[in-house]
């Protein structure tokens, strides 16, 4: 009687009103209430919802997250200066194998993420590239503290520039080997550790929706301030203090992030793995030369599309038909065998064409990349010009000019907390919030969305 009610009440409190029908809903029947989007524990078990998730388990990921974030930004922040400085490296060669290596952490990643969606999932993928990031690091640490592997040093009286004892080729690789170990173990936490905390919420589930909004907007925020700290407090360590204790501070800060992301394991929610969507995409694109001299019926409904009921069963979303890049929907003609290869769906035909469409997007950044690069290299050398006293005993640290643009940035950053409030749920912003997280979702199930910063 209690679940007839409040039906035909319906959604008395907006999304809250859906919760507590489907609540009802389970207490009558006499079910537990489990995930809907097609996630499980590591036993492959459909998980509870009330157990399992949500801002529980994000709590431990968002705390892994804040020490990871200054481990990367402890090395990348100052790491022109300690190649100029310690390794006796001129300007121009010290700023190329600092973007290089930049640019190295960056693109593992695409190796991580198809890892992970194709072979060994994010839980995995990130646990074993975790102890690679930390093999690194540590190897980084010895490679700057002890005296048989980091360079030989002059006299205090002697100026850095000006020392004439140069690293060996062995302590110069040891030092880079390290230091690329380090980009690899990257390579997987980067992609998976973010998305990972994107599946703790049930998209089929309203109120768990609306909080997934809020996530993207804290973890974002969470990644300036880190950066913030990595740039004022470590940095002034490693110039002042040593820099075997400014790497030692943020490797001791990932071992303790990676022991903090293991507590939280019995409270994931994992996604089985489904194929790298690259794969996906050149399925559609093979469909459409085999199809080339075919015509794209005008009806979209002739086109061939799974059921409703099996992307339900599988926790995922279908994507209607659009008219763009029609050229694509030849993969869809239902025709010749029915191969992976030869026939497509309408929906894997649309992520084909929300993937391609964000290659001019990508290709819009490589200039802006190129400009945000010198903020690691040519920005601080430049600041080692500089009269940089405040007082008769305290100099910034040039890396340090680098908090003023995270300082900008901070500033102009304006909450954007999902309410579950039936106004929120309502307004015109809210929907926006609601199309964005879905394109994010959708486009990227286990890729990259930590890649601006």
């Amino acid at each position: 009687m209690v679940k007839v009610e409040e039906e035909k009440l319906g959604p008395v409190d907006g999304t809250e009103g859906y919760a507590k029908i489907e609540e009802e809903k389970g207490a009558v029947n006499g079910r537990e209430d489990y995930t809907q989007d097609g996630t499980v524990d590591l036993k492959g078990r459909p998980v509870l919802r009330s157990k399992t998730g949500r801002w529980t388990a994000c709590s431990f990921i968002v705390g892994y997250e804040v020490f990871e974030r200054m481990a990367y930004y402890g090395i990348a922040s100052n790491l022109v200066l300690y190649l100029t400085r310690k390794l006796h490296e001129g300007t121009v060669k010290s700023a190329n194998n600092v973007t290089n290596w930049i640019g190295t952490v960056w693109m593992m990643p695409l190796l991580g993420a198809y890892i992970a969606d194709s072979h060994l999932g994010r839980f995995w993928t990130f646990i074993i590239a975790s102890g690679i990031y930390l093999l690194g690091m540590s190897l980084l640490t010895l490679a700057v503290s002890l005296p048989t592997r980091r360079p030989p040093s002059c006299d205090k009286s002697v100026n850095e520039l000006d020392c004439d004892k140069w690293a060996s080729k062995f302590q110069v690789g040891f030092f880079y080997c390290a230091l690329y170990i380090t980009a690899l173990g990257t390579g997987g936490t980067k992609p998976n550790i973010f998305t990972m905390g994107v599946d703790q919420f049930d998209d089929f589930e309203p109120k768990e929706r609306a909080q997934k909004l809020s996530f993207f907007n804290c973890w974002m925020f969470g990644i300036f301030y880190r950066a913030l700290f990595s740039n004022t407090f470590l940095i002034y360590i490693q110039d002042n203090v040593g820099w075997g204790v400014g790497y030692s501070l943020p490797t001791l800060g990932l071992g303790v992030s990676i022991v903090v992301f293991l507590v939280g394991t019995p409270y994931y929610r994992h996604k089985a793995t489904s194929g790298s969507p690259l794969t996906s995409v050149a399925r559609v694109l093979v469909a459409v030369m085999r199809k080339r001299k075919k015509v794209v019926p005008n009806d979209p409904k002739e086109l061939y599309e799974v059921s409703l009921d099996q992307y339900n069963s599988s926790g995922k979303f279908r994507i209607d038909h659009t008219p763009s890049l029609r050229l694509l929907d030849k993969a869809a003609i239902k025709t010749g065998p029915s191969s992976p290869w030869n026939l497509c769906s309408v929906t894997q035909v649309e992520e084909a064409k929300q993937m391609i469409k964000m290659i001019p997007i990508l290709c819009a950044t490589f200039i802006p990349s190129t400009i945000v690069a010198q903020t690691h290299t040519l920005f601080i050398k430049q600041g080692t010009t500089l009269k940089r006293h405040i007082g008769p005993h305290f100099e910034i640290p040039p890396a340090c000019l680098k908090r003023i643009r995270h300082n900008l940035l901070v500033s102009h950053h304006r909450p954007l907390t999902a309410s579950s409030s039936p106004q929120s749920e309502n307004s015109q912003e809210s929907k926006r919030n609601h199309i964005v997280a879905e394109a994010w979702d959708r486009l990227s199930p286990s890729h990259y969305h930590d890649g601006c910063f």
